[in-house]
C-alpha cells in the first residue's frame, strides 16, 4: 500500500494491527447470518440458525460432528466465495467497528494483530484454555486457512484514537449496517488512506493489550503459526489473527460473571456440606439471596436450584488459605472463582472443576438455577469479578481460573472474516 509500510513481522514495541481485505456476506439479510460466537452457542442452537438462513456462519464456525466436519466447512467457505455469497473487499482496510443498544456504545478498530507470544507482554491471556478445545479450532483454522471470527482485546490507549474512531462512526455512511435479533446495531467503516492507517499504527505503539474473549483462538493463532513456521514457511498471513481491538479509557466494557451448574449435587446436600466452612444464609426468595450477594463484602456465592436459596459468605480464612495453592500472589488467592476453583468445589463438595462436572452459564442466573432445578441439582451464582484484578492478575503473568470472566459485549460474528488469501 503506496505510503503505508506494513510491518511483516511481529513488533517488539507494542500492538501492530494490520489491513486485510474483509470478506463479507453479500446476501439481502445480512443479520441472519451472522451468529452469537461459537464457544456461546448451544449444539441445540445451531439448527434453529440455519433455519432462519441456510448461509448462516455457524455452517463455518461450527460444522457438523463427524470426522470430515472441517473439510466440509472449508468445501462451503470455498463454494461461498466462488458463488458470491462471500465477496472480498477491494482494498486492505483497518474496519471501524460500533456496537450500539440503549444505554451502549462500544467502539473498536479489527484488523489482522501481530501475533506475539504470552511472554512478551504484548497480548496479555488472562485465562487458561482447554486442549481439547484449541485442538478443534486449530484443525478448523488449518483446513479452512481462515479466521472466521475476531477475538477481543482491551488495551489502555488513553482514548488517542478516540476521535478518529468517532470522527469515522458520525460522519461517514457505514458498510454495514444491521440490527440483530438481540437488539444490538452493528455498524462497520473502512480505513484505507495511508494517513489514517499511520494514525492507528501510531496510537498503538508502545502498547499491550488484554484478551478479553477468544483466549482459544489466540492459542490456536500461535499454535498453528509454529506449525507453518516448522514446515519452512516464511513470514506470512498466519502471523496475524482476526482482532478487535477496543480502548478500555474511551469505551470501558462490560465485565459479567460465569455460573455453574451442579448437576450431580442436590441443593439441601451442597448448604449443608457448606456449613463446615462458610457462614451459610438461609433466603425464602431467590431475588432475596441475589440482592444480598450483591451487597456481600469479601467471597461470597449464593446456592440455588429446588428449596430455599442460600448465601454463602464469610469462609474460614484458615482453611481457604490451606486449599490455596502456594505460588500464587495474594491478588489472586482473594478472587472469587479462585476461591471457588480452588477450595468450594473441591475441599468443601469434592469436585473436580471440569467440564463434565460442572456446567457453565454465561451472565444469566435465572437460567443457571432453571437448569439446576430441571436436573436437581445446585446452581452457584458467582458475582462478576472486577477489570482491575483481571488486568492485574494478567500483567503479573498469571492467569485467572477457567470459566472466570465475561467481557462484553462481544463482536458479532459473521459481519466480516479474514482469510489468508485476502490478508
Amino acid at each position: 500500500m503506496p505510503g503505508m509500510a506494513i510491518p511483516e513481522l511481529p513488533s517488539p514495541d507494542g500492538l501492530v494491527l494490520r489491513p486485510f481485505r474483509g470478506v463479507r456476506f453479500a446476501v439481502d439479510d445480512l443479520a441472519a447470518v451472522t451468529s452469537p460466537p461459537y464457544d456461546l452457542i448451544a449444539r441445540e442452537d445451531v439448527q434453529p440458525l440455519l433455519d432462519v438462513h441456510s448461509n448462516n456462519v455457524v455452517r463455518l464456525i461450527l460444522p457438523g460432528a463427524d470426522q470430515h466436519r472441517y473439510g466440509e466447512a472449508r468445501d462451503t467457505l470455498r463454494a461461498w466465495l466462488d458463488s458470491g455469497v462471500l465477496v472480498a473487499d477491494d482494498l486492505p482496510a483497518i474496519y471501524v467497528y460500533e456496537q450500539s443498544a440503549p444505554g451502549l456504545v462500544m467502539r473498536g478498530l479489527i484488523g489482522g494483530l501481530a501475533l506475539s507470544a504470552p511472554e512478551d507482554g504484548i497480548v496479555l491471556p488472562h485465562e487458561d484454555v482447554m486442549p481439547g478445545t484449541v485442538a478443534d479450532r486449530l484443525a478448523l483454522m488449518r483446513t479452512t486457512e481462515s479466521n472466521l471470527e475476531p477475538i477481543f482485546l482491551l488495551y489502555d490507549g488513553k482514548g488517542a484514537l478516540a476521535p478518529l474512531v468517532d470522527d469515522v462512526a458520525s460522519t461517514r455512511p457505514p458498510l454495514v449496517d444491521v440490527r440483530t435479533d438481540d437488539g444490538v446495531v452493528h455498524r462497520l467503516w473502512a480505513l484505507t488512506e495511508p494517513d489514517e492507517l499511520g494514525t492507528v499504527a501510531t496510537g498503538l505503539h508502545g502498547h499491550q493489550a488484554l484478551i478479553a474473549d477468544g483466549h482459544h483462538r489466540y492459542a490456536t493463532y500461535l499454535a498453528l503459526q509454529r506449525e507453518y513456521h516448522a514446515e519452512g514457511r516464511g513470514p506470512g498471513p498466519w502471523d496475524y489473527g482476526l482482532a478487535l481491538l477496543v480502548d478500555s479509557t474511551a469505551y470501558p466494557p462490560h465485565l459479567k460473571a460465569i455460573h455453574r451448574v451442579i448437576p450431580g449435587l442436590p441443593l439441601a446436600k451442597a448448604a449443608a456440606r457448606a456449613k463446615g466452612a462458610w457462614q451459610v444464609h438461609e433466603h425464602a426468595h431467590l431475588e432475596d439471596a441475589l440482592a444480598a450477594l450483591t451487597a456481600a463484602e469479601g467471597p461470597a456465592f449464593v446456592l440455588a436450584g429446588h428449596g430455599p436459596s442460600h448465601l454463602l459468605t464469610d469462609p474460614d480464612p484458615v482453611q481457604v488459605d490451606h486449599a490455596m495453592p502456594g505460588s500464587r500472589t495474594a491478588r489472586w488467592k482473594s478472587l472469587t472463582t479462585s476461591i471457588l476453583s480452588e477450595f468450594l468445589l473441591p475441599k468443601v463438595w469434592g469436585l473436580h472443576d471440569d467440564e463434565r462436572t460442572v456446567r457453565i452459564v454465561h451472565h444469566d442466573p435465572l437460567l443457571a438455577v432453571r437448569m439446576a432445578r430441571k436436573e436437581s441439582g445446585t446452581a452457584v451464582i458467582v458475582p462478576p469479578l472486577s477489570v482491575e484484578d483481571v488486568y492485574a492478575i494478567a500483567a503479573g503473568g498469571e492467569r485467572v481460573p477457567r470459566k472466570s470472566t465475561s467481557f462484553g459485549p462481544k463482536p458479532r460474528t459473521g459481519l466480516i472474516l479474514r482469510t489468508f488469501a485476502t490478508g
